[in-house]
């Protein structure tokens, strides 16, 4: 037997036991296979590779640096080198991400010679035009510690915020993956904010529109819909669902894509722990949804919405929670 064969059993093994050991990976092997040619086939052959996890997770890292170099940043770093520390993490950056951007638009188009140098040149403009909204997503992260350290009695610096909340790990992972949404980068912005998801358990679709001065406290269990819009100012506790409700399906079953399904949330909202919104509701600003809550309708501005009292009087007005 061949020393190199994948499907060769431990030296001892008997003749019976090779054989049968040999039949029964190769039907495994083959009823796999099957499985995948009856699904989607094999991955076709392109020009580039698919995208790296491992350096999307790597660019992500290198932006906390920029994003908070005082807490993250090299120990060094004082303010007359900070411009040489921000040049070259940005000029890094800059360099991998195009490369993670072509590898994902040439996955995504026919593979020939013709379009691998359209999707060059379009990678190349897409990094340029998103590195240029990095200042404004850093303003708005900066925006989201104040909000979190004033928001949180128990936090006893805004380096506690940025060095521990889950929050604001995930709300900084969904601003950078939101600007590659919004320029229609495939798998990337997805692959960032699924990267926070697990380390954080907060679920933010890449998608979704925060304004400033986010804050989720505690933050497990969170998830935030794709066409969710929030407003400036907003608060939510663990455990929170802005969701769908349901959504109309094409001719033959499938979801009809694009259209709006998850709430929309007014300005200096809070939602407490474990309330779940469904639909394209709006909730208006100022409204204040207490825990455990469901809703499916709108709430108005100003509003209180207690779980005791939800199945009558939904709307009552300053009432505490």
């Amino acid at each position: 037997m061949n020393p190199t064969d994948p499907l060769r059993t431990r030296q001892g093994d008997s003749c019976d036991e090779r054989h049968f050991h040999r039949n029964q990976l190769e039907q495994i092997v083959q009823a796999i296979t099957d499985c995948h040619l009856g699904r989607n086939g094999v991955r076709r052959s392109t020009c580039k590779p698919l995208p790296s996890h491992k350096a999307i997770i790597d660019i992500v890292e290198q932006f906390r640096s920029v994003i908070f170099p005082r807490c993250f940043g090299p120990e060094d770093v004082d303010a007359a080198s900070l411009p040489f520390h921000l040049g070259a993490i940005l000029d890094n950056i800059h360099h991998t991400l195009k490369e993670q951007i072509h590898r994902g638009l040439c996955f995504q188009c026919d593979g020939s010679k013709e379009s691998c140098n359209q999707c060059d040149e379009l990678a190349s403009d897409i990094t340029t035009r998103f590195m240029a909204r990095i200042p404004d997503v850093v303003a708005l992260l900066q925006l989201d510690v104040e909000a979190t350290y004033s928001g949180d009695p128990a936090s006893k610096s805004r380096d506690e915020v940025i060095f521990c909340y889950p929050g604001l790990a995930a709300t900084m992972a969904q601003r950078l993956a939101h600007e590659l949404y919004k320029l229609n980068v495939p798998i990337i912005a997805r692959i960032i904010t699924e990267y926070a998801h697990a380390n954080t358990g907060i679920d933010i679709h890449p998608g979704a529109q925060i304004g400033e001065s986010f804050m989720i406290d505690h933050g497990t269990g969170v998830v935030i819909g794709e066409t969710c819009i929030i407003g400036d100012h907003v608060r939510l506790y663990q455990g929170v669902t802005l969701g769908a409700k349901s959504f109309p399906l094409d001719e033959q079953g499938n979801p009809i894509k694009g259209i709006k399904r998850h709430p929309q949330i007014g300005n200096d909202a809070i939602i407490y722990s474990g309330a779940t919104i469904l639909g394209p509701v709006v909730i208006g600003d100022g409204a204040v949804i207490g825990g455990n809550v469901w809703l499916t309708d709108d709430v108005p501005a100003g509003s209180r919405v207690l779980q005791t009292r939800a199945s009558h009087d939904l709307y009552g007005h300053g009432d505490g929670i």
